[in-house]
């Protein structure tokens, strides 16, 4: 009897162990929710198809303003800022060396002049020598070698006469130049700007005989430029006329609007020396080869208003160039498309009511590779699937969902 009941008691507990052990094994193998994809809704957006460049801001009109003459710089009448007007005095030149060059240049042409007149005292006497010598050939009371004579002298003095005439013109010229010079030693602003620039000091001297040295530097900042570089893939896509806006690194949320004014017609690097013709073959080779890989850009011209003085020389540029622009357009982002089919409408999966995924035909205006324009096959709020959930995501979900101690085993 105590062996039956020890017996029955056994075989409960392996009973209730087998159970305990079953629902341990469930536990571990249970399925797992399926991880949901990824989606975003339909919402209503403008839209805008953009070429992107990068650029830097040029003043609108910048002058580097220099001496044409040689000598001391005796004073500077600007600071750096200042704003100028066009013909405003912004430095001056010691002028005791073209002063003296004027003195002497006058003296030279009164000297000329005085000339003249004594030569045509003369003259006079001369005429009225051989008016004599010709009435007294006509008398034959004269001979004729004296009347001859009389006539050589008289041109001669005439021929001198017309050679002062000549050397008193040079001499106008020479003090005309003399007096520019003069002038050149007051240096005054050719445009109205500001002061971007001071590059020689009071006292020091300035010499314009090899190449003329520039004393100040003056922008038109009110008006800026913005040169963009535009890639040859794209610049085919652009043309003068199309909206355009930037922002600068300093202030990216800024945007400033303007339009495209030129496209410069050669690359950014037509100015670039070119490979010497005296290089070797292989260099040359080498060269071409470089030349040939590397990106090809070409400068995109835009104007904006500066009335602020905010857009600075050399700041950085994000330039958009508006090829195509819908306003309020149903949009979705580009990667929930499939590929077009023959019709040119796309496939989309979606979000049902019921959270099954279903396929719809959509057809599609403008696309920036970012977002795509929906013209029809979807509404505002609908649920487009972009993608499905990354496997760490989902790995993560199935670890979360099997924490904790399983059941205890008997």
């Amino acid at each position: 009897m105590k062996n039956s009941r020890f017996s029955r008691r056994q075989i409960a507990i392996g009973a209730l162990s087998l159970l305990l052990c079953a629902a341990g094994i469930r536990w571990i193998f249970q399925p797992e929710d399926a991880p949901r994809p990824l989606t975003a809704q339909v919402r209503v957006a403008d839209l805008e198809e953009t070429v992107l460049a990068s650029g830097a801001i040029e003043a609108f009109e910048q002058v580097s303003v220099g001496a044409q003459v040689s000598g001391q710089i005796k004073s500077l009448k600007v600071s750096l800022g200042d704003e100028v007007k066009k013909g405003q005095l912004v430095a001056e030149i010691d002028s005791l060396t073209q002063q003296n060059s004027l003195k002497n240049a006058e003296a030279e042409l009164a000297n000329v002049q005085a000339q003249k007149a004594a030569k045509l005292a003369l003259l006079r006497q001369y005429e009225l020598a051989f008016e004599r010598q010709k009435t007294m050939l006509s008398q034959d009371a004269g001979s004729r070698s004296d009347y001859e004579a009389a006539e050589a002298t008289l041109a001669t003095t005439r021929a001198e006469v017309s050679a002062l005439d000549a050397q008193i013109h040079q001499a106008a010229v020479s003090v005309d130049t003399a007096r520019v010079n003069l002038g050149y030693t007051r240096i005054t602003s050719p445009i109205n700007g500001k002061v971007v620039a001071i590059v020689t000091k009071e006292g020091q001297t300035v010499n314009s005989n090899q190449t003329t040295p520039t004393i100040i530097k003056v922008a038109q900042l009110d008006k800026v430029t913005v040169k963009a570089e535009i890639s040859e893939a794209d610049v085919i896509r652009v043309k003068p006329g199309q909206r355009v806006h930037f922002s600068i690194l300093g202030d990216p949320e800024k945007r400033y609007e303007t339009a495209l004014r030129a496209i410069e017609p050669g690359p950014t690097t037509i100015d670039d020396s070119s490979t010497s013709s005296s290089s070797s073959s292989s260099s040359s080779s080498s060269s071409s080869s470089s030349s040939t890989s590397s990106a090809v850009y070409y400068y995109g011209i835009l104007d904006v208003p500066n009335p602020e003085g905010k857009l600075r020389i050399s700041m950085t540029t994000e330039v958009n160039i508006v090829l195509s622009e819908a306003k309020n357009a149903l949009t979705i982002p580009a990667t929930a498309l499939d590929k077009a089919g023959p019709d040119g409408a796309y496939s989309v999966r979606i979000v049902g009511p019921d959270q099954r995924i279903e396929s719809r035909r959509v057809r599609i205006g403008m696309n920036n590779k970012v977002d795509a324009q929906v013209l029809d096959g979807l509404k505002e709020g609908d649920e487009v699937v972009i993608g499905e959930a990354s496997t760490s995501t989902a790995s993560s979900s199935n670890n979360n969902s099997r924490r904790g101690p399983p059941p205890p085993m008997m």
